[in-house]
């Protein structure tokens, strides 16, 4: 029982990020000044899919853990949801971390937060 609550807040974490990633899309993008029709749309698209993605790596381990017994599947599906959450991290880190908005900053450990949690959860 113990490792289903280490899953579970790993998911409410990443969920919230992923929440958190949405909000704010219509101000990031115009933030980037006079920029194209097209460009602001597929930059809106990048915001909003992060955000989706991290949210559905968020309900995904939380699904499976509330949902069904936790058997070898669930955990290697909840493991590998924590590897594309330290992918995702990885990416940040040597992308938008390197800004000066401190929300790129500690998106990483965030990730990497959730991630840890996952895989504490999905072996022990």
């Amino acid at each position: 029982m113990d490792n289903e609550i280490l899953i579970y807040i790993g998911s409410a974490i990443i969920i919230l990020w992923g929440i958190a990633h949405l909000i704010p899309t219509k101000a990031i993008v115009k933030g980037f000044g006079d920029i194209s029709a097209d460009n602001k749309k597929v930059l809106a698209m990048e915001i909003l899919a992060e955000g989706m993605t991290l949210i559905f790596l968020g309900v995904l381990p939380l699904l499976l853990t509330f949902m069904s017994d936790k058997d070898v599947l669930v955990n290697r599906t909840i493991f590998i949801c924590a590897i594309m959450l330290l992918v995702m991290a990885l990416l940040t880190l040597f992308t938008g971390a390197r800004t000066s908005v401190i929300w790129y900053k500690i998106c990483p450990a965030v990730k990497t937060v959730a991630a840890v949690l996952f895989i504490l959860g999905s072996v022990l």
